[in-house]
């Protein structure tokens, strides 16, 4: 029978591993859910948060000026560490503190470079943070996190992420861009950030949304709401929400979608680009569902339904064309 300190330790263990797994560039949904099925058990969830304040309280060491002249002292003294001598129990003593102390700034820089994450493209990815909340993060897009004791604050630097927020009435969740402020407490919502501006979709749960700009008033949206932030201001109206987080299961959903905004869509996940030629159909809507990633579907579906040539070209990209007004023109074989 285990008595209960090496319950302790062994939980404290785990978590410290959780702790580093979480961390990893890549998360799967099944290592989350994993972590929450282990952390449901008594005693591990106490034991990784004491995980999460030794590094935090890493972080705070990192700054401390005596800490650092420590650190750097102790480098310098690496080549005459190589030196045999007889040690001292005191010297021993020190030599250990040392080590901590090198861990504990090393185990802080590591944990500083956690807080930002990225994806990309034609990658996804989900990140676990600290406080229970997780973040998919959408092709091509990157944030930044940075929790303290007020509030829980991430900044969406590019593209597109689907926040699902824990519960914390003390602590607010607020996602910012240059132009928007996204604040939750518990709730589901994504944002998405591009060259056309900011679109805010609530999920689930309710949210303000907030320009940054001095003296603009904020709105609360209702679950199946998305804000637009346009230059005459908010634009908020009733959407699919199926079909606005599609994404999140590798979809992208047409419906009514220009044939242009839908080639810029479908070319969010690929490296090697669609090209749609100046003369290709103006008026021409697509409809549909199609697989991110899926370069060849969506070009011979478009090829096929508004009659267009695919060519490959070169670097690899396609280049779709009207077919009647390139007719007879040289080219390479279609895709």
């Amino acid at each position: 029978m285990s008595s209960p300190k090496n319950s302790v330790e062994a939980s404290e263990t785990e978590a410290a591993e959780w702790h580093a797994r979480l961390g990893a560039r890549s998360v799967s949904t099944q290592t989350i859910e994993d972590f929450f099925a282990w952390r449901s058990e008594p005693g591990n969830a106490d034991a990784y948060r004491r995980v999460e304040q030794v590094w935090g309280a890493a972080g705070k060491l990192e700054k401390d000026p005596e800490i650092a002249r420590a650190f750097s002292e102790a480098l310098s003294r690496k080549d005459n560490a190589a030196r045999p001598r007889r040690l001292g129990k005191t010297v021993i003593g020190a030599a250990i503190g040392g080590a901590v102390m090198a861990a504990a700034v090393a185990g802080a820089l590591w944990l500083q470079s956690r807080t930002v994450f990225a994806t990309g493209v034609g990658e996804q990815r989900v990140v676990q943070l600290a406080d229970g909340s997780n973040v998919r993060l959408d092709t091509d897009s990157r944030i930044r996190v940075r929790f303290d004791g007020d509030r829980r604050l991430v900044e969406l630097e590019d593209g597109q992420a689907l926040f699902t927020v824990a519960h914390d009435g003390d602590r607010p969740f607020v996602v910012l861009t240059d132009d928007v402020q996204v604040t939750a407490v518990g709730t589901v919502f994504d944002v998405r950030r591009d060259s056309s501006g900011v679109k805010v979709t609530l999920v689930s749960g309710v949210v303000d949304v907030a320009e940054r700009a001095a003296g603009r008033a904020v709105k609360r949206l209702a679950a199946g709401q998305q804000s637009q932030l346009t230059p005459q201001g908010q634009v908020t109206r009733v959407v699919d929400i199926q079909a606005e987080t599609s994404w999140t299961d590798g979809r992208i959903v047409f419906r009514d979608t220009p044939l242009r905004d839908a080639v810029t869509e479908v070319n969010r996940y690929l490296t090697h680009k669609i090209v749609l030629d100046a003369a290709a159909q103006e008026g021409a809507s697509v409809n549909g569902v199609f697989k991110t990633g899926d370069r060849d579907a969506f070009v011979s579906t478009a090829a096929e339904v508004f009659g267009l040539r695919a060519t490959k070209g070169a670097d690899g990209g396609v280049l779709l064309s009207d077919v009647r007004k390139s007719r007879g023109a040289p080219g390479s074989p279609g895709v």
